[in-house]
């Protein structure tokens, strides 16, 4: 395929972060996490982070106008020439049509909108127990990834606590602005026939597996 544009769409905590960082190793493609860098544009309080900050806190998206200049221009860096990986991005139809234009303009377009589906039960059962160091941002999970020391980050020795948005009462909050505004983009995708499903309540390696074989279809069938 000569471009290797992914979106990641899924619940929060389906695993997007861990598949994305997978594939960016797999296909050298740089991973462009919306999430990481709006949480880094609020520890540095910047202006942009400030703004940003009363939404991301609530569990609320943040306003198309803050996300979608940041996301378009990180897609005209050098670095994505051959492709990227998504994540966070798009959380609506109007952010997924603008995303459409702006890679219009740059003659590109999607190679697929990789949906890992999660049943809500697993969701909350993820988010309750993520841990994340506060200086490095290094994830880790009570039950799936311990780390050795309940309190602190195994690779930096940082504080380990747990996100404000992944706070019980916030979880089911963004669980309920997913169903609303982020669901129906996967009727967007299907109509524009680059949907492709992946069942992420199974281990992360299965996922991981299936993927891989979803893309490598995709390139026979860009061949052919």
């Amino acid at each position: 395929m000569p471009q290797l544009n992914l979106v990641l769409l899924g619940p929060p905590g389906a695993g997007k972060g861990t598949q994305a960082v997978r594939l960016g190793k797999d296909f050298d493609l740089p991973y462009v996490a919306t999430g990481n860098m709006l949480r880094d544009e609020v520890r540095e309080e910047t202006e942009l982070g400030l703004k940003a900050k009363e939404y991301m806190e609530r569990g609320d998206l943040v306003p198309d106008d803050l996300i979608i200049a940041m996301i378009l221009k990180r897609l005209e860096s050098p670095d994505t020439a051959n492709g990227f990986i998504l994540d966070g991005f798009p959380r609506t139809e109007a952010q997924a049509e603008a995303l459409d234009q702006a890679l219009a303009k740059l003659g590109r377009s999607l190679a697929a909108a990789l949906l890992i589906d999660v049943s809500e039960e697993e969701v909350i059962r993820r988010l309750s127990g993520r841990r994340v160091c506060v200086k490095g941002q290094h994830n880790f999970h009570v039950e799936n990834d311990p780390p050795k020391h309940s309190d602190r980050c195994d690779v930096d020795g940082s504080r380990l606590v747990v996100r404000a948005d992944d706070r019980p009462e916030v979880v089911e909050h963004r669980l309920g602005q997913y169903h609303e505004k982020t669901e129906p983009l996967i009727e967007y995708y299907e109509k524009k026939g680059v949907l492709q499903r992946v069942d992420g309540d199974r281990d992360p390696e299965e996922v991981t597996d299936d993927i891989r074989a979803t893309l490598a279809t995709l390139a026979m069938e860009e061949e052919a």
